[in-house]
């Protein structure tokens, strides 16, 4: 295999990932929990943009539960943020050979 055609295609592969990195800013995902009282937006960089809670669920007497709301918010964001990220990047990812995708 010629060495210049594997640069070619590296270039190419670092230009359409760098492409890809910006247009996951623009992604975005909101799990919830506790019946829609806690919900958390998580872009396609998986960071938290903004958390929203029900003045319901802010009980001083029970920090843990809203604790473990926010947690499970997050978790449902960023379930919902990596099936996007597989359904709208998945083969262009997996063809630049980057695993689980």
């Amino acid at each position: 295999m010629n060495p210049f055609d594997m640069l070619k295609n590296l270039n190419q592969m670092k230009e359409q990932f760098g492409n890809i990195q910006e247009q996951m800013r623009d992604i975005t995902a909101t799990g919830s929990s506790g019946g829609n009282i806690v919900n958390v937006t998580v872009n396609g960089k998986f960071e938290i943009t903004s958390i929203k809670l029900d003045p319901v669920c802010v009980d001083p007497r029970d920090v843990q539960m809203l604790q473990d709301l926010i947690i499970a918010a997050h978790h449902d964001a960023m379930t919902k943020i990596a099936e996007e990220l597989k359904e709208k990047y998945g083969p262009v990812l997996s063809s630049m050979g980057i695993p689980g995708l």
